[in-house]
């Protein structure tokens, strides 16, 4: 059997906690290949670096395995591993463990996620990671389940006869920061909604001049059954799969009666 090639990236950049552990847990999986940002990058999203060339150093980390750091996004660190960097494609793509959830709005933000969405747009499957709560918490309790979460993905799209979701997907994980992480219900769940964003914070700099600090994200507004909000406050590790389609399609036949188009000639709208 060929081995698996796995490659593990993040947001919190190549020093991040996280990152460590969840390379820890996935030993033994396969051959790991780690290429992470060089500092923090949380809320880049999918960005990518075009205006000056990106860096690459090596080092090796503390869980023993090579790191490839890259001056750039999240999605900078995936893009140039899978179009260039690494000498084989991998099987999956792995992102986390983020400090802190990335649900709801969240994943709109979220350079986690992106990390995981740039691996998905290459027709790479992916699984983004995060805990719940900030501060890295019962964080060996989270890599045992991002590891659970793993093989049980794995297991069941190799199982004889098993009906998957397709050749690549896309699925985002958040997990409570809880001692019994890994033996917690799991749930598919769809991607709640945040209240609007708390105001900026105005402060004034050394110089006299007014600085701004985006403000703190809003508390959760669709919370209820079915949402990631609502199985992580209720004790649960919520999986969400994702798509990268952002079509309205439900008011595509609106738009085009509205602007008196046939829907044959409305894909020409954003020619």
């Amino acid at each position: 059997m060929t081995t698996m090639r796995i490659l593990i990236a993040n947001d919190d950049g190549y020093l991040a906690k996280g990152l460590a552990a969840l390379v820890r847990a996935c030993e033994g999986l396969g051959d790991i290949d780690i290429v992470a940002p060089e500092q923090n990058a949380s809320g880049t999203s999918n960005a990518l670096t075009l205006t000056r060339p990106l860096n690459v150093f090596e080092v090796t980390g503390e869980h023993g395995h090579r790191v490839r750091v890259v001056n750039g996004t999240p999605s900078d660190c995936v893009h140039i591993a899978l179009t260039g960097l690494l000498p084989q494609r991998p099987d999956l793509v792995i992102s986390g463990i983020n400090n802190g959830a990335n649900m709801g709005d969240d994943t709109l933000y979220s350079g986690t996620v992106a990390a995981a969405m740039e691996g998905y747009l290459f027709g790479i499957p992916a699984i983004a990671f995060s805990q719940v709560d900030k501060g890295w918490r019962e964080l060996d309790a989270a890599a045992a389940t991002a590891r659970s979460v793993i093989d049980v993905v794995l297991a069941a799209r190799a199982a004889p006869g098993a009906r998957g979701p397709g050749a690549h997907w896309l699925l985002n994980v958040n997990i409570p920061n809880r001692a019994d992480a890994a033996q917690l219900p799991r749930e598919i769940t769809r991607l709640g909604k945040r209240h609007a964003s708390e105001p900026v914070i105005c402060q004034t700099n050394p110089r006299g001049e007014t600085i701004y600090w985006i403000g703190p994200a809003g508390e959760a507004k669709d919370a209820g059954p079915g949402t990631d909000f609502g199985a992580t406050a209720a004790g649960r590790v919520s999986i969400t799969p994702l798509q990268v389609d952002l079509t309205d399609h439900q008011r595509l036949g609106a738009w085009a009666g509205h602007l008196g188009l046939g829907m044959s000639a409305s894909p020409g709208l954003g020619a």
